[in-house]
């Protein structure tokens, strides 16, 4: 049995407890990941593709534009969702259970890998470049337009340094 003893102070109450209570241990928390078959022979393409992408995190970005500082990562990320889609959907070297652990561990882009099983995005850079509200009149972005239909013959893209992910080119 408990019993308090409640001290008033101007106003304020304070309980104090005379017998302290049992307290539980926190739960220890593995982070010990099972990897499924399979994962040996995609890990060192997906280690080097990580080590390019601390590489180009980690470069400096002297007398570049804001956003060219960032088109190196958007071009590694795109490179291992490729590799992973291309796995699994093209060459079909992968387990299902593989790729959906590849999608959960972050290894790839699953919005992106879901563009690109749609006809007409087969080629897509990046979802910023077919986001309309990051352009301007609420289009898409100018490396989505076919390179007949150019003005200019050569573009980038401001987000990702596309020059064409058009599925007609």
């Amino acid at each position: 049995m408990l019993s308090a003893l409640v001290v008033k102070l101007g106003g304020f109450s304070l309980r104090e407890e005379e017998e302290p209570k049992a307290q539980k241990m926190p739960k220890i928390k593995t982070n010990r990941v099972r990897y499924p078959d399979g994962w040996e022979l995609i890990e060192p393409t997906l280690r080097e593709l990580e080590a390019k992408m601390r590489e180009a995190e980690n470069d400096p970005h002297d007398g570049k534009r804001k956003c060219e500082a960032l088109w190196p990562i958007f071009n590694i990320a795109h490179q291992k969702s490729r590799y992973i889609y291309d796995l699994f959907y093209r060459r079909k070297d992968i387990s299902k259970e593989l790729y959906e652990f590849c999608l959960d561990q972050g290894y790839a882009d699953r919005n992106l890998i879901a563009k690109w099983k749609k006809s007409g995005y087969e080629r897509l850079c990046c979802l910023q470049c077919i986001q309309p509200r990051d352009h301007n009149f609420g289009t898409t972005c100018v490396c989505r337009v076919p390179k007949n239909l150019r003005d200019e013959k050569v573009i980038e893209c401001v987000h990702c340094g596309c020059t064409g992910c058009a599925s007609g080119d």
